[in-house]
């Protein structure tokens, strides 16, 4: 709508106007349809007991009086009202007599003539007009009529009265006059308070966006201003304030993981240069040497190929493109391969894994995936153990709270993780503790990038990864996966169980 202000402070003072407007202008226009009625009906009152205290004084001339004429003109000379002509009439509708009417000063002013009585008498002697009370409005002014039929002497006669509006047309003229001056100033009064409220209650809005307006990535540490902590504008600036700190979080992390990705890809891409360099250097190089060489930049090339795999997964799982393929199996299995996959590295490192009694566990996920997951999980476990230390596998049903679940807990007897690092164990390219670094590469082992990967794929198959707790001699991680609530066949997993 065109019309319509694009500001929110004009927007704010057209809605107060608005608001105080519409009711004000109804309230104006019922006020004045009552005053008119009740000035009316004031005015019928008035009418009803003169022509009353009249009819009574004609009865009484009637005695008298030789005729219904007579008592008449006799009647109206003698009782008189002011503002008020009395007409008689007879039930031919012929004029027996009219009060002469007692007109103030104002009204002689006005120029106000009173109605002549021949020209209401067609109107106020009809039938249906007896006891009703009209206005007739001539050239003159307005004025109200009000009929009676009475019987004098045995005949119909019609009493009728006659009562200028002038006065209650100056009373309503005054009335419309005060709306018409009241209601504009009271309008304008209202937007200009609508106006002052809207830009004292938008000023901070004004200054949240200019700050707003201010920050960026190189100044992230500003927030925006809270005068006012306890109302609406107060919540939204240090919701804004709150969502800052995430994002300067956010890009603080998203730097750090940028300068880690770039440090462990520059390592095997130097040592690949490096023996490319080193092997070329020389024309004639034997067949050893040449395999030698080959197999270093094999094992940098291997490792870099990890890397960009995990990295490329972790991008799809940040653009929520990590497709699992999910299909019936038993995570007993798969905790059972993962296990026997990862015992050649354990005893490479003197570890012994165990894998306690495990139960039926059916699930509908991906294996390979979850795998993975394992594998990542006793990777770490088996880096961070002790010489000749001891890695449990345990895999259980529980259902507290009504809700079934399957954990899985991988537990080692390592040094444990630092109280304060524990909330980054699953950061990207986080190591940790360098004295807690790896000795040396596994086939499962990454760029730290293993317990980050792990826990998007249990988010993917909508269970979690936790650290559960860490202190020297025991660190514990827990994953926890939706137990189905109908069970599996047994044939459903596909192959002999073992």
């Amino acid at each position: 709508m065109r019309w319509w202000p694009s500001s929110l402070r004009a927007r704010i003072t057209l809605w107060f106007a608005v608001v105080l407007g519409v009711p004000l202008v109804a309230f104006a226009a019922v006020s004045y349809v009552v005053f008119d009625r009740t000035l009316l009906a004031r005015t019928d009152h008035f009418m009803g007991d003169a022509l009353s205290a009249f009819a009574r004084e004609l009865a009484n001339e009637r005695r008298l009086a030789s005729s219904n004429a007579m008592a008449a003109q006799t009647t109206v000379y003698e009782v008189r009202f002011r503002q008020l002509q009395v007409v008689l009439a007879d039930s031919a509708g012929t004029l027996l007599a009219a009060s002469p009417v007692e007109a103030d000063a104002e009204s002689q002013a006005a120029g106000i003539e009173p109605l002549d009585p021949a020209r209401v008498l067609a109107t106020a002697t009809r039938p249906d007009a007896d006891g009703e009370s009209r206005t007739m409005d001539e050239p003159g002014g307005a004025y109200r009529v009000h009929a009676r039929t009475v019987q004098l002497a045995g005949e119909p006669v019609s009493l009728i009265g006659i009562a200028p509006l002038h006065d209650i047309d100056e009373v309503l003229a005054r009335v419309r006059g005060a709306f018409l001056v009241a209601i504009p100033l009271l309008l304008t009064a209202a937007a200009a308070g609508g106006f002052f409220v809207a830009r004292r209650s938008l000023a901070p809005v004004s200054a949240m966006g200019a700050q707003a307006a201010a920050i960026t990535d190189a100044n992230l540490h500003e927030r925006l201003p809270v005068v006012t902590p306890n109302d609406e504008l107060g919540g939204l600036a240090t919701v804004i304030n709150s969502l800052l700190d995430r994002l300067e979080r956010a890009f603080a992390q998203q730097r750090r993981f940028m300068a880690d990705a770039s440090h462990e890809l520059r390592t095997p891409t130097a040592i690949l240069a490096t023996e490319a360099q080193v092997t070329l250097s020389r024309d004639h190089r034997s067949e050893g040497e040449y395999r030698e060489s080959v197999a270093v930049m094999q094992g940098a090339a291997g490792r870099l190929t990890r890397i960009v795999d995990d990295l490329f997964l972790l991008a799809r799982a940040d653009a929520g493109y990590l497709v699992a393929r999910h299909r019936d199996l038993y995570l007993d299995e798969v905790v059972h391969n993962a296990t026997r996959a990862i015992r050649p590295v354990a005893e490479h490192r003197s570890v012994r894994v165990e894998l306690l009694p495990v139960m039926d566990a059916p699930f509908h996920g991906d294996g390979d995936l979850l795998g993975r997951l394992l594998l990542n999980l006793l990777d770490n476990a088996i880096k961070f153990s002790v010489g000749s230390g001891t890695v449990s596998v345990e895999l259980v049903a529980r259902a507290d709270g009504g809700v079934p679940r399957y954990e899985i807990r991988v537990v080692d007897d390592g040094p444990g993780i630092p109280a304060d690092l524990q909330e980054r164990v699953f950061e990207r390219f986080f190591r940790g503790d360098p004295a807690r670094g790896r000795v040396e590469p596994t086939e499962t082992s990454g760029a730290g990038l293993g317990l980050a990967i792990s826990r998007r794929i249990a988010e993917a198959h909508g269970g979690t990864l936790a650290l559960v707790s860490s202190r020297p001699g025991r660190t514990e991680f827990c994953l926890t996966l939706p137990s189905p609530e109908v069970p599996l066949a047994h044939e459903s997993a596909g192959g002999a169980r073992g």
